[in-house]
């Protein structure tokens, strides 16, 4: 019996026993042929991306599977960080965010894009940080990208886990300045958020 864990505009995510599976939806706006293509395309690419961050960091690896528009991974059981963050202990907090940091300068040094990176997709078990769901990511090796992936977490960090959100990105900050080219991505962010401001 399928469980129904999520479901998004994009794609809907069951929980099958211990099984989890990414089933990309229909489009109906779109030409049938064309439809296929793109989630077999999307499919593809996010089965790749996560093997290739699951020999880096923790993520799921997926599963052996012949769908050509779901994804097969081993179900995670642990604490989803969008909804338990804010209740460990402050230096606790501070201690998973740097982790968090740490895993995401190990992605950006292989130019690996998470494309949404925010405590929903990542999964508290035991003392591992696994990260989740790699559907709008991508191989870049652009400043400019890896910006965007920082900016994404910092507004984040400040929308859901807005307490002491400033002193958990600095920690994040402290994790990811692991990565060798660290100070200009943190330039380039500079410049992302001036952007942004000035759009209002």
């Amino acid at each position: 019996m399928k469980k129904v864990l999520q479901q998004g505009a994009e794609a809907i995510i069951y929980l099958d026993k211990d099984k989890v599976i990414k089933d990309r939806i229909k489009k109906s706006y779109r030409i049938s042929e064309l439809d296929d293509k793109i989630r077999k395309q999307r499919t593809k690419s996010e089965t790749k991306l996560l093997e290739k961050a699951s020999n880096i960091i923790n993520s799921v690896t997926p599963l052996k599977t012949n769908e050509k528009f779901s994804i097969e991974m081993p179900f995670i059981e642990g604490k989803k960080l969008s909804e338990h963050l804010d209740n460990f202990e402050f230096g606790e907090q501070k201690k998973i965010c740097r982790k968090i940091g740490e895993s995401v300068a190990k992605l950006h040094n292989n130019n690996i894009i998470h494309g949404d990176l925010t405590t929903s997709n990542m999964i508290l078990k035991k003392d591992k940080i696994f990260f989740i769901d790699f559907g709008l990511g991508f191989i870049s090796q652009k400043i400019e990208d890896k910006a965007v992936d920082i900016h994404l977490f910092k507004e984040a960090l400040e929308a859901k886990h807005f307490g002491h959100w400033q002193d958990l990105f600095k920690e994040f900050l402290n994790g990811y300045s692991a990565y060798p080219e660290h100070k200009k991505i943190l330039e380039q962010v500079k410049k992302v958020e001036s952007r942004g401001r000035y759009r209002h």
